[in-house]
């Protein structure tokens, strides 16, 4: 599993660059880094962030 960071601004920025980079969808990077995409989203949501499919960011 990743080290991803714990605050949600910081777990904002690294999840949108990482998609924008280097992965064509959420679901793809959860799977490639073995990550929570529940807590994540969960985590996100808490600051007003949902994950959009057609830009794949969250806004």
């Amino acid at each position: 599993m990743t080290k991803i960071p714990n605050d949600p601004m910081m777990l904002l920025s690294f999840i949108n660059t990482k998609l924008r980079d280097f992965y064509p969808d959420f679901n793809t990077l959860c799977d490639d880094l073995e990550l929570n995409k529940d807590e994540i989203t969960s985590k996100l949501s808490g600051i007003d962030y949902t994950y959009d499919k057609n830009l794949n960011r969250f806004v």
